[in-house]
């Protein structure tokens, strides 16, 4: 069988993909990340812990990997981005050399580059189409900067070397998986808003947001991101080719804070938000257009958010 590598395998969107690829039962599984991984990972792929901005230990890792998922980066939510610009900026740049130029070397079939929905940071098209980046403005954050680079490496890589690429952009994960962190902003918003929400001492007690609750964003569940970066990565239509992997749905914050309030089974009368000063750098408007990978990849998000942020609800409280 073809040994596909997951870079960062571990994380939250890597696990789904690791999940995804098993039930193919068509790969040899490689999972290349610094943290340990679950033993449900271990016990089902070739596991190699280590550090891939080395490019010793980025080129064993793709050594004979005919396929590479490249997810390995400093992700997490709106307030990382603003703690650590230079240190996400200085580690995914140094992943992009490393792991590409190892994919270059070993010459693989395809190697998808799981970019992010920032790179339309500051769009002006909705929805917007993949066609938008040429003319869309830079992202002004360093996060989003970071992947539009990744991109621009890619896509070099094809031009030089003859790289079989293909682009995904996740928008707005959530689900099973990531865990919200002490201080709020640095996971994402939907693992933030369930841990204040379960935390609250009462049904009387405002749920606290940043901003004013207008900007929106298109959540996607993880389950439905990781079947569109395997469709992705599998299909001849997608060979060198960009996609938004998202759901279609367009939601306010406020919308969102509203229904992980009645999944937390808070009395919905009682809802009401705190608003809390919001970051420097923020998105007004997430809105994508998702028609691409329906028409090249036949795929389309299936779990609604109700359903979505329900089961995530729920996996958070097995976790205590």
């Amino acid at each position: 069988m073809p040994t596909i590598l997951v870079t960062g395998g571990a994380g939250t969107i890597g696990q789904a993909v690791v999940r995804r690829l098993l039930e193919d039962k068509r790969w040899d599984i490689r999972v290349a990340d610094e943290r340990d991984s679950p033993a449900w990972i271990s016990a089902a792929c070739d596991t190699r812990n280590g550090d891939l901005r080395d490019r010793d230990q980025a080129r064993a890792a793709v050594a004979g990997c005919s396929h590479v998922i490249h997810l390995a980066a400093i992700v997490g939510g709106i307030g990382n981005f603003h703690r650590l610009p230079y240190t996400l900026t200085d580690v995914n740049s140094s992943l992009y050399n490393a792991v590409i130029g190892a994919a270059i070397s070993e010459q693989v079939e395809r190697f998808t580059y799981v970019s992010s929905s920032m790179v339309f940071e500051n769009a002006t098209a909705f929805p917007t189409p993949e066609s938008h980046l040429p003319e869309c403005p830079v992202p002004t954050s360093a996060y989003g900067f970071s992947k539009l680079a990744g991109e621009h490496w890619v896509r070099a890589a094809h031009d030089e070397h003859g790289l079989p690429y293909t682009i995904c952009r996740p928008f707005n994960a959530y689900g099973p998986g990531e865990m919200p962190e002490a201080e709020p902003g640095i996971a994402h918003a939907v693992p933030d808003l369930i841990r204040k929400c379960l935390d609250l001492p009462s049904d009387s007690s405002a749920l606290p947001i940043f901003g004013d609750g207008t900007h929106t964003r298109t959540l996607t569940h993880v389950d439905d991101i990781a079947n569109g970066i395997v469709a992705a990565t599998t299909a001849t239509a997608a060979l060198n080719e960009d996609f938004n992997i998202s759901a279609g749905e367009e939601l306010t914050v406020a919308e969102i804070a509203m229904i992980i309030w009645r999944a937390c089974d808070r009395a919905p009368e009682a809802f009401r938000l705190e608003n809390l000063p919001g970051f420097r750098i923020d998105v007004a408007r997430r809105c994508p257009d998702v028609s691409k990978a329906r028409d090249y990849l036949g795929w389309e998000s299936q779990v609604g958010v109700e359903e979505g942020i329900r089961l995530t609800v729920q996996w958070l409280r097995e976790q205590s």
